[in-house]
């Protein structure tokens, strides 16, 4: 213990105590958060003194020099640890102004005893409740889709971790954060908080209650005659006979888009042309560092993918509809089929080379592991239909005049000339979706 000590002309001593000790446990906990991924903080802080309110026009100010006496430090008990700490042998001046005796004397006393300056009993060094003092804190990489679910509904989940674990969780509010903070008196309570705050990640990630954030597309908006096509698909089906710059659908002159309301048909079904594309994978990637993991997957399998492509370019023909499931009476999804020019399987094993990586990365989800392949474009999904207030939300729509007029369409052949990591629900200036990463396919035969 470092104590100073100054005789006053009535051979009063006051004593100030600073102690900085890191026990042998904390050094281990910190190993411990270290070896997980987290970051592991602990600060301690024991502070006495005293705050003199000073009055220079009523009372007397009499300047004092403070010498240190000792500079050796004892070990401290209450499960500290027993290790002496040096804290140097420099013996510094420090200067302190002592104003009017009795008021000074008294408040003195009331320190030494252990009784703070509005009478209240203040915590010794030896005292367990000086653990509100003593700070442990880990960061925790969550990622900011989750941290609704940390919360749970009406902050329920969240509670209930602090009072159980006797911890304080803070959560950011900004949705650019992918961390967040545990707090907490002791390691121990801290590592069984952050233990439980993983246990809800787990489970909300293997859930259906996060949805996909990413996948692997191959993008056929960059052909403008098929955006061209997909939208005047959309304006016969809704009997729509105008289209403005945005292309915002907009009702003909009857206000009404025909029967299409009638057969569980409205605009929000409908795939948007600028966004239109081939899936390879989807994805959950709840933080930066997967998707920084994942863009870097794509961009590293990409002479794979090359090779896989024998370095030829690949074309596909687009061409008619079919249901994903169920029959046009009551259609969930409506694609195109997905014919790849030549009748080669190319394009096949180069999608299977990305999947691959993105496995072995430990970026797929083990449910999603046994999903096979199908290649095909979505034109309409009634999972996207947006409900009205009040309204029941349909989950199939009657497609068989659709079918009727559009079962045999020819959709055109295009190229693929790439393959992107999107992310879903962002976009891009041109209307895609958000591209985090991307890697060429080949546009030009390569000779020899």
């Amino acid at each position: 213990m470092i104590a100073y000590r100054s005789f006053l002309s009535v051979d009063l001593a006051w004593k100030f105590t600073k102690v900085h000790v890191v026990p042998k446990r904390t050094q281990h906990f910190q190993r411990c958060f270290s070896s997980c991924g987290f970051n592991y903080n602990s600060r301690t802080h024991i502070e006495g003194g005293l705050r003199v309110d000073m009055d220079r026009k009523k009372q007397k100010m009499v300047a004092k020099t403070w010498r240190p006496v000792s500079t050796q430090s004892r070990s401290t008990e209450g499960g500290l640890g027993d290790e002496k700490h040096d804290f140097g042998g420099q013996v510094q001046e420090i200067k302190c102004t002592v104003s009017s005796y009795e008021s000074t004397v008294q408040k003195a006393v009331q320190v030494s005893e252990g009784i703070d300056l509005e009478g209240r009993a203040t915590p010794s060094a030896d005292d367990e409740s000086l653990s509100a003092a003593q700070k442990h804190s880990v960061t925790v990489k969550a990622g900011a889709s989750l941290m609704r679910f940390i919360r749970g509904k009406g902050g329920a989940t969240q509670r209930t971790i602090e009072e159980e674990m006797k911890v304080k969780i803070i959560i950011p509010f900004s949705r650019n954060e992918d961390c967040l903070i545990i707090e907490g008196s002791s390691a121990e309570s801290v590592a069984r908080a952050s233990d439980r705050v993983q246990a809800v990640i787990d489970e909300t990630v293997k859930s259906r209650n996060l949805d996909y954030s990413h996948f692997v597309s191959l993008p056929l908006a960059i052909h403008p005659e098929l955006v061209n096509k997909l939208i005047n698909f959309q304006n016969s089906v809704l009997g729509i006979t105008v289209v403005n710059e945005d292309e915002n659908l907009e009702c003909d002159s009857s206000g009404k888009t025909s029967d299409s309301e009638d057969l569980g048909i409205e605009k929000s079904i409908f795939i948007k042309p600028k966004t239109f594309h081939l899936t390879v994978l989807m994805l959950k990637l709840w933080n930066k560092d997967r998707i920084e993991a994942a863009a870097e997957v794509l961009r590293s399998v990409s002479p794979k993918v090359i090779d896989a492509l024998e370095s030829r370019p690949v074309s596909i023909r687009l061409k008619g509809l079919e249901c994903m499931k169920g029959s046009p009476a009551k259609a969930r999804v409506v694609y195109a089929p997905v014919e790849v020019i030549g009748g080669e399987d190319r394009l096949l094993r180069a999608c299977q080379v990305i999947t691959n990586a993105f496995i072995e990365a430990g970026l797929v989800l083990e449910n999603d592991l046994n999903q096979k392949l199908k290649l095909h474009a979505t034109i309409m999904n009634a999972r996207h239909r947006k409900s009205k207030k009040g309204s029941k939300k349909v989950d199939s729509f009657d497609a068989r005049k659709i079918f009727g007029q559009y079962g045999s369409e020819d959709w055109g052949e295009y190229l693929i000339p790439e393959a992107h990591l999107s992310q879903r629900f962002v976009f891009d200036d041109d209307g895609y979706y958000h591209c985090c990463a991307s890697i060429p396919f080949p546009e030009e035969m390569q000779l020899d």
